[in-house]
């Protein structure tokens, strides 16, 4: 920890960027490490922060007539009333699909009603969500009435690749857990030669590319380990929309060429039915070993589930130094049921959209294309994971690992000042605390969104 605490490089936000394309390689030299400049934030607000304030605050000197606040005022109650009416509506329509209270003919009256009074593009927030929640429970009633598997359509690489960096740049939401989980890595295996990184879920690798940027970019210390990263391979039905392994294996070794870190890629394959074996790693002698499990991507299905446990089984078998769990802040107590669960699941996504809102005030597309593209699917796969627990949610992940007899491992206190130095550069309705020793919580106001604990199986 004193090594880390001493390198001048600490927590370094520079040379970061807008707005990324997805289109070259170039786009990892646009990816912040999680390692701040003290100095470089006491000097003064950067470009970033000043185009935010300018952003949010762009309207604040605008003088409105007393009839013009009283149209909004008169605006504001319409809508107030019409989202009542649509958190009612859909309310109805889960309680209608709902066991013992089954009604598929009142939920299809109810489905299509909403259908008529929302758009998922167009609207309020509470409109656009609505919209979002009545397609995830209309696919709960078509599945229901073929006896198939909900099947969506998936978008193409494309706009997954530019709604994620657009999400990425304009809230703190991936950079709050890829900041969190790595700088918890680099303070466990500070000292160690060589890491080897078994990921869950590497999508297009942008996490590892920010830990690569900072362990090139140390200035003095020992020299950067030898970073190994093994990303499993999940199934390929329904994952067009994000890139193939080997494309990440690809782009994620010419950026360590390119920035002179050694690197090794390297996949594992799940057996058909999506069960992790220890096994089929391949392990050496001498690497500290690190599982990441990043649960919060939408492409995350509630199918997935069985091969969270056996990957997070297969930790505890190997032993790591150190595992990460990021997951959803989503109710998951089944004391209400399905339609207690649908209901938090609705105000929990609410919180995100009233974020998102201030994050993309002057970029009505660019916030489309994210709840389209990620969002929308992560609300279908949580309803579906609901109703297909017949309203028994498990608990969290985190209490998983503690009932498995992992042990938490604290959070420091440079991990949390670089938590709250991030959320600096956003609305300052973003809050971040700490649960436990061993657990940050990324919130919106009142409601707690996103977690990044932190553990070990070592005794």
């Amino acid at each position: 920890m004193e090594a880390i605490m001493d390198d001048p490089d600490f927590l370094d936000f520079s040379d970061h960027s807008i707005i990324t394309t997805p289109s070259s390689d170039e786009d990892w030299t646009n990816l912040w490490s999680p390692l701040v400049d003290w100095e470089s934030f006491a000097a003064g607000p950067d470009d970033f922060q000043t185009l935010i304030d300018s952003i949010i605050h762009e309207d604040d000197d605008v003088v409105l007539t007393p009839d013009q606040v009283s149209a909004q005022e008169s605006d504001l109650s319409a809508n107030d009333e019409k989202g009542l009416r649509l958190v009612h509506l859909l309310m109805a329509a889960a309680e209608a699909l709902t066991t013992g209270t089954e009604s598929h003919h009142l939920a299809r009256a109810i489905l299509v009603r909403l259908n008529e009074l929302v758009s998922p593009t167009h609207g309020t927030n509470i409109e656009r969500l609505a919209a979002h929640f009545s397609s995830a429970l209309q696919n709960l009633l078509d599945s229901a009435a073929t006896a198939h598997t909900i099947t969506t359509d998936t978008p193409n690489l494309t706009d997954t690749l530019t709604a994620f960096h657009l999400l990425q740049d304009m809230s703190p939401y991936v950079k709050f857990a890829h900041f969190t989980a790595n700088q918890a890595i680099l303070e466990a295996v500070a000292h160690e030669k060589r890491v080897h990184i078994v990921d869950f879920d590497v999508t297009e690798g942008a996490q590892w590319a920010s830990l690569i940027q900072s362990l090139s970019s140390r200035s003095t210390g020992p020299p950067g380990p030898h970073l190994r990263i093994t990303a499993l391979s999940r199934g390929a039905s329904g994952r067009r929309s994000i890139p193939t392994v080997q494309e990440t294996g690809r782009r994620l070794t010419a950026f360590a060429a390119s920035v002179g870190q050694p690197f090794s890629f390297h996949q594992c394959r799940l057996d058909p039915d999506e069960t992790f074996r220890p096994s089929s790693l391949k392990l050496v002698r001498g690497e500290a070993l690190v599982f990441n499990c990043m649960l919060h991507l939408p492409h995350l299905s509630f199918r997935a589930s069985g091969s969270v446990a056996s990957f997070l089984k297969g930790a505890k078998e190997l032993n790591p130094r150190v595992v990460m769990v990021v997951e959803e802040e989503v109710a998951r107590s089944g004391d209400a049921g399905f339609v207690g669960l649908f209901m938090d699941s609705l105000h929990h996504y609410s919180a995100v959209f009233d974020s998102l809102e201030v994050g993309f005030p002057m970029h009505r597309w660019a916030r489309a294309l994210v709840e389209r593209v990620l969002l929308g699917p992560r609300i279908g796969s949580c309803v579906e994971r609901m109703y297909r627990s017949g309203g028994e949610e498990r608990g969290s992940w985190e209490e998983w690992l503690g009932a498995a007899g992992f042990r938490g491992v604290p959070v420091s206190f440079a991990n949390h000042c670089q938590a709250n130095l991030l959320l600096g550069l956003f609305n300052d309705g973003y809050r971040v605390e700490e649960l436990g020793n061993n657990k940050l919580v990324l919130g919106w106001k009142s409601r707690r969104l996103l977690s990044a604990s932190v553990w070990t199986s070592n005794s």
